[in-house]
């Protein structure tokens, strides 16, 4: 199947086209509730805190709520006034008597398609995403996000907060969809016919931990960029820090790393690659940074030999000094421009955090001094039970879930570990999996949006055409948007196939390239 679908509004979030709901045979309606009186509505666990309808083009976010995560930055348009009328539900979830999760639940007043949209976190969550609301509600979806259970965007909530840890974890959106499908219900009279999750990054997680803890959640989940195992994953990003404080001469300046990713290019891209400034197929790249490493003095077009070194284990990954496993794989050849800010002698907040307020218990727990094999491993044993995703997602899969994937190739996340992920749930899902599951990579974008390549592509509406009717998506089309233009479209190939101009045609339209195994 090739869903192309319109130029999306927001960043490709979302499809186009609303459908009003109707009476279906079979579901029974109940009397609509109106929005005020939904801040009477009994829930388990929860008290609901706000109940009010908001007038179309009036809603106005707090400071900083849509600019918490790029690729869902709505700043322009909500400055213009694009909101349709809608019914505004907060609540506050205590499933336990630590617990302070909290939701919202946006509902369009009118033309309302039906169905229900979990939208994801970022970062360390503690907050909610406006963005994605104001996103899903222009689509005619009601629309439903977590703060994750704590407010504030670092891992301190942990420390000594096992029950919050547990909302971070899993629980704060299970409980979020399960009360937002009640507060659905109340207000429309009908229970959703369908139910999606779209997140990346943190978003991208929780919707495999939905997967696979609470099959029956989700219809359709799009998943990007998934940080899992997420121990092994934060320990990748600790680890050019780690490098850098045992030997300081291995840092490489910001500028080095723009000469190196044009060397990159350089050797790998095809003809367009070079011309977009990014590397079209990065898995076939060999790119050796040796062939860099200055003849004589340091210089700003070549690597000294710390350097060189530095950018070797990388690309590797951190290892294991006992048993030489890689613990999570270095990123691709062509994400040079995206280690920049794990490259410095300060390791990454958002790793760091996962490993002395979360793992350890320790504010003072030093990266610095980071063992490789043990310091991993406790981790892991930790936090593992509560947030890695094994490719087991049966129940998902026997229910008719569908399970959308995507990353960047410029990602610090190199793809290949999604791919092996991928191939794992085959394996283990069998023809149910295969028909399932879809994994895309997307050349040129960094994490979950940006970088030079066409970051922008209709995920929503692809698993929303693909549950309603059942055919996988083979292709997605995707568009580079810069300054609200789109200036160019490229397929992206559901995994393993990649997308090679034909040869002839305009190398800005989509049509001018196919997907190839």
């Amino acid at each position: 199947m090739t869903h192309t679908g319109s130029t999306p509004r927001v960043l490709g979030f979302l499809a186009s086209g609303l459908l009003c709901l109707l009476p279906v045979a079979g579901r029974t309606a109940s009397p609509p509730t109106p929005c005020g009186g939904l801040a009477r509505l009994a829930l388990p666990h929860a008290t609901v805190t706000l109940a009010e309808q908001v007038a179309a083009d009036k809603f106005r976010a707090p400071p900083h709520g849509l600019d918490l995560f790029p690729a869902f930055n709505l700043a322009g348009a909500l400055e213009q006034g694009s909101n349709p009328a809608f019914c505004r539900v907060t609540a506050t979830l205590k499933p336990s008597a630590d617990s302070d999760v909290r939701i919202e639940v946006w509902l369009p007043q009118s033309g309302w398609n039906g169905k229900l949209l979990g939208v994801g976190s970022f970062g360390w969550g503690g907050a909610i995403m406006y963005a994605g609301l104001l996103a899903g509600v222009q689509e005619g979806y009601a629309v439903a996000n977590t703060d994750t259970g704590h407010q504030g965007g670092d891992g301190r909530f942990a420390l000594g907060h096992p029950e919050k840890l547990i909302d971070y974890a899993h629980r704060a959106v299970h409980e979020m969809t399960v009360d937002a499908k009640a507060i659905v219900e109340a207000f429309y009279g009908f229970a959703p016919s369908r139910s999606y999750w779209v997140g990346c990054s943190l978003g991208g997680l929780e919707g495999l931990v939905e997967a696979k803890r609470y099959p029956a959640d989700y219809d359709g989940i799009v998943v990007g960029a998934p940080p899992n195992p997420i121990v092994r994953f934060n320990a990748l990003q600790l680890w050019p820090s780690w490098l850098i404080r045992q030997s300081p001469s291995r840092q490489i300046p910001r500028d080095k790393y723009a000469m190196v990713h044009q060397a990159v290019v350089k050797a790998c891209a095809s003809p367009t690659g070079q011309e977009e400034d990014l590397v079209d197929e990065p898995g076939a790249c060999r790119f050796d940074p040796r062939s860099l490493q200055c003849r004589g003095a340091d210089g700003p077009d070549c690597l000294t030999a710390p350097q060189v070194d530095l950018l070797l284990q990388t690309y590797a990954g951190p290892v294991n000094p006992r048993s030489k496993e890689i613990i999570f794989p270095g990123p691709a050849r062509g994400a040079e421009l995206e280690m920049v800010p794990f490259g410095g002698d300060q390791p990454m907040p958002v790793a760091l955090d996962l490993f002395r307020y979360a793992a350890f218990q320790d504010p003072a727990w030093d990266a610095g001094a980071m063992d490789w094999d043990k310091d991993v491993a406790s981790a892991v044993q930790k936090l593992g039970p509560l947030m890695h995703v094994d490719a087991d997602l049966g129940p998902f899969l026997d229910r008719g879930g569908k399970l959308l994937l995507y990353i960047g190739w410029t990602d610090f996340h190199n793809p290949e570990e999604l791919f092996g992920y991928y191939r794992a749930l085959l394996e283990r899902g069998g023809a149910k999996a295969r028909g399932a599951v879809r994994l895309f990579a997307v050349p040129g974008m960094a994490h979950c949006a940006g970088g030079q390549g066409c970051d922008t592509f209709d995920k929503l509406g692809a698993i929303d055409d693909w549950v309603e009717h059942g055919e996988p998506p083979e292709r997605l089309v995707a568009s580079r948007v810069e300054d609200g233009m789109v200036v160019r479209r490229r397929p992206l190939c559901a995994y393993p196939a990649v997308a090679r101009y034909r040869g002839a045609g305009d190398t800005r339209d989509a049509g001018s390239f196919g997907c190839v195994r």
